[in-house]
């Protein structure tokens, strides 16, 4: 299938409609899929907060809510492939209703756990297990969603990040609230379950054209190398991807951790949740600036746009003052913000439909691996050289990794489709 067909992927309902105008913006689908995206994230953001409240109001030790989060983040980083074949087995929709029943299951007997009393360990951990897997369930099919519900992909995929960034800020500020009204983890697991069963009835209302052809499915091995073949077709997306473990491994796997250690001990916890809303906030201005911008060649804008990243960690390195620090945490958020919207909206018009489940798993896989590696690694290292000269190390490696997105051809000369 051409890149033009994958592009014309139209809605019925708003075939009439005028492609810039709002009418085709917020049609029907796209109003659906919004709300269980905006519920999603937000509940997704009140899961840690949960979990630190339920296991350490426990008496359980801080490192069983680093291993209840890896027990969600393991069965995702490996099974999100195999979430990819199913989805174009069973489509994507299906299988984002089904995950988000399992969901639902998982984070409602959370719920009835902590409220009724001390859960063991291995049962939060195991529940949360249950979640990564759902989560894996239902990733794949965010990416070939968006094309089907909005004629303005790159619009589209603007306003879904900026209400993430505004819902990612949102969660964990709730899930203290109701920590603090109710006084527990279960009430919060609670409110965790109905974001589930909110998305999941918005994802069962939606109502999508075929995504093409039909296709001749093979065994679930042969579909699987069938979607590498197609990721090693295209040299600007394993390009990308490529780079793009790099940073992972090397930036943005320790920066999290590094930042928040280095903020917490000079300035204090406040400070620290502070310049994590400035930074959302910098997300939501990447993300409306998305909306405004439509480079011709999206990559390199984009891969530009990434300078503000390095602005981010040369003040951190230095250890500036909390201005600046907000500055370079503002001017971070609103660079990555900015990359992603031009990332998601070059994959989701240059890959055929058929394709595009199992190579955004490739995507989010290797990214999840190389991230979960660099914060790994992250405190070992700083313990040996210090934090700010990782950081500062990171500086070189993310103006290498900007220098090299322009300078692979591939890259810097793909033209943005319609």
């Amino acid at each position: 299938m051409t890149d033009k067909r994958a592009a014309a992927q139209d809605i019925p309902e708003t075939a009439g409609a005028p492609r810039e105008g709002p009418a085709a913006r917020w049609n029907r689908n796209f109003r659906l899929f919004f709300v269980a995206r905006t519920v999603a994230v937000l509940g997704d953001g009140m899961v840690p907060v949960a979990l630190a409240a339920g296991l350490l109001g426990a008496g359980r030790p801080g490192s069983s809510v680093g291993y209840a989060l890896a027990a969600w983040i393991g069965p995702f980083a490996v099974l999100v492939l195999f979430g990819s074949v199913l989805a174009d087995r069973f489509t994507p929709r299906r299988m984002m209703i089904l995950a988000d029943g399992l969901r639902l299951v998982g984070a409602s007997v959370l719920a009835l756990s902590f409220a009724a009393g001390d859960p063991s360990v291995w049962v939060v951990y195991g529940l949360s297990a249950v979640s990564g897997v759902g989560a894996a369930l239902f990733q794949p099919g965010v990416a070939s969603t968006v094309p089907r519900i909005a004629h303005d992909v790159q619009r589209a995929n603007a306003v879904l990040r900026v209400c993430e960034a505004l819902m990612t800020m949102a969660g964990p500020a709730f899930a203290g609230l109701v920590v603090g009204v109710s006084g527990g983890a279960g009430a919060v697991f609670a409110a965790n379950a109905a974001t589930f069963a909110v998305s999941g009835v918005c994802l069962f209302l939606l109502r999508l054209p075929p995504a093409g052809e039909p296709v001749e499915r093979g065994s679930l091995l042969a579909e699987l190398v069938d979607g590498w073949r197609e990721f090693t077709s295209r040299s600007w997306l394993w390009g990308v991807i490529a780079i793009w473990t790099v940073y992972g491994l090397t930036v943005a796997g320790p920066m999290l951790p590094l930042t928040a250690v280095l903020v917490t001990e000079a300035h204090g916890s406040g400070t620290y949740g502070v310049l994590m809303a400035v930074n959302g906030a910098g997300s939501v201005a990447g993300g409306l600036l998305a909306m405004r911008l439509r480079p011709a060649r999206p990559l390199a804008a984009g891969a530009v746009a990434l300078l503000g990243v390095v602005v981010n960690l040369l003040v951190f390195g230095l250890d500036l003052s909390v201005t600046a620090l907000g500055a370079g945490q503002f001017a971070g958020g609103a660079a990555f913000a900015f990359w992603l919207v031009m990332w998601s909206t070059t994959v989701q018009t240059h890959v055929p439909p058929d394709a595009l489940n199992r190579l955004h798993a490739y995507d989010v896989s290797g990214s999840l691996l190389m991230m979960a590696a660099g914060r790994a690694l992250a405190g070992p290292v700083a313990e040996a050289v210090g934090a700010e000269r990782v950081l500062l190390a990171g500086v070189v490696v993310m103006l290498g990794v900007i220098g090299v997105l322009l300078g692979a051809r591939p890259i810097r000369e793909l033209r943005r489709v319609g």
